[in-house]
């Protein structure tokens, strides 16, 4: 007997040892390991100054989580000429102090945001697998899935009303405008496609003529909203929600994106075609995590520090 299974129970406890060192490192390690990106992106009208955009996404922010607010805070010391905030800034329905506490500092700049399904809606414990099942059965959020039953309302109205008086244009379903020295900048953003909050039709007509640039901003990088920012003629689409996949597999990438956007542009820049125009697509991978699955893995939480420059 001992001769018979020896080999496959140290296998078998191989593995396992594997499998907790992995874990303890993707939520003791990883999730914790807040980084900046930098990426530069040729888009603005020739002669036009470059402008330093920071990003920031997916907070999720959870009550004691004291690291991350002190890394948020300090990321005010970029100096950005603005903010975007990409929604999914709750991960608790007490964390609405702690999330204005963390960005209090970035709240001194001119900025824009929109919401994400996790700022109005608490969190559901789920089995992680469903995200690999609804990828093949093309089903993502409320997107073909039953509208939720007893969800848990977040207490967003309060960090909506302290975005607004620090200065942040609301972009949900709408177009807002900053003035920035010798710039002039629009925004055109969308509420949360991933729960089917998106209404383009009050925003659709593309860019603002008589702005220096116009940006589109939504949530969750939907195809459907990709697709009318670019046929629409939008050269700059910004957005979040995929946590870059979360855990992905070295060498290979993301797993899900949790929306019907390809796994190859779940985080990063890329590009979008759709009407016979082509767009620039940034999707922050986030810096948080949902408060029931605490881990990241070959995916660090970040911001990102996005300068745009003038097309060649």
């Amino acid at each position: 007997m001992r001769a018979r299974y020896g080999i496959p129970l140290k296998i078998t406890a191989g593995l396992t040892a594997t499998a907790a060192a992995g874990l303890v490192y993707a939520a003791g390690f990883e999730a914790r390991s807040f980084r900046l990106r930098r990426v530069t992106i040729p888009v603005l009208p020739r002669g036009m100054g470059d402008l330093r955009v920071l990003q920031v996404s997916d907070i999720h922010m959870v009550s004691g989580q004291r690291k991350k607010r002190a890394w948020l805070q300090s990321l005010a010391g970029l100096r950005p000429d603005f903010v975007v905030n990409t929604g999914d800034n709750l991960s608790d329905t007490e964390a609405v102090p702690e999330v204005l506490d963390a960005l209090g500092p970035l709240m001194e700049f001119p900025g824009v945001y929109v919401f994400g399904s996790n700022d109005y809606y608490g969190p559901k414990l789920r089995n992680p697998a469903r995200y690999l099942l609804e990828k093949a059965q093309g089903r993502h959020g409320l997107n073909g899935n039953k509208p939720a039953v007893g969800a848990v309302h977040n207490p967003w109205e309060g960090m909506r009303d302290a975005f607004d008086a620090a200065g942040w244009v609301d972009l949900t379903n709408t177009r807002g405008r900053l003035k920035l020295s010798g710039a002039e900048l629009a925004f055109t953003g969308l509420d949360d496609p991933h729960i089917k909050r998106d209404r383009y039709e009050r925003v659709a007509g593309g860019p603002d003529p008589d702005a220096d640039f116009t940006v589109g901003v939504v949530h969750a990088p939907y195809l459907r909203s990709l697709d009318a920012f670019t046929a629409d003629g939008y050269e700059l689409v910004l957005a979040g929600h995929t946590h870059g996949g979360q855990l992905r597999v070295p060498l290979y990438g993301a797993l899900v994106t949790n929306c019907d956007l390809d796994t190859d542009r779940a985080r990063g820049l890329s590009t979008h075609t759709a009407g016979g125009h082509t767009s620039y697509l940034h999707v922050s991978a986030g810096c948080g995590t949902n408060r029931y699955t605490p881990v990241r893995f070959a995916c660090p939480p970040e911001a990102t520090l996005l300068t745009l420059t003038a097309r060649p």
